[in-house]
């Protein structure tokens, strides 16, 4: 196995991101795995940070903005319900492509009958 001669890449998160993540993931209707697949984060890690949320280590700098909650929930709902969507959508092809090849079998079947009785 090959030594490394760079130490591993830490992902370090800023205390507004932390505490926005925070605050989104607290948004009624809204799931921990959800925000942390959408921020590209592992739940667990979202867990922690809520964690030290309540205990309040990680607090965001006082005088700035986070962001407007309501329009990320907004966005959040509307891929949800791209998502519900796309799945249906996937479901309604893969019905159509059974459809398809019980035709094409149906088919297939008719012209091999046909091609028997001609035979005879």
């Amino acid at each position: 196995m090959p030594r490394y001669t760079q130490p591993r890449k830490t992902w370090q998160y800023s205390n507004e991101f932390k505490v926005k993540a925070v605050e989104l993931s607290k948004l009624e209707d809204i799931k921990v795995n959800d925000v942390a697949a959408a921020l590209d984060i592992h739940p667990f890690m979202l867990s922690r940070w809520r964690k030290e949320y309540r205990e309040g280590t990680i607090v965001a700098k006082k005088g700035k903005k986070l962001t407007d909650f309501a329009k990320e929930k907004k966005e959040m709902d509307h891929l949800q319900k791209l998502e519900r969507e796309n799945a249906r959508l996937r479901k309604e092809n893969d019905l159509l492509k059974k459809w398809q090849r019980y035709l094409a079998e149906q088919h297939q079947n008719d012209l091999d009958s046909s091609k028997d009785s001609d035979q005879n």
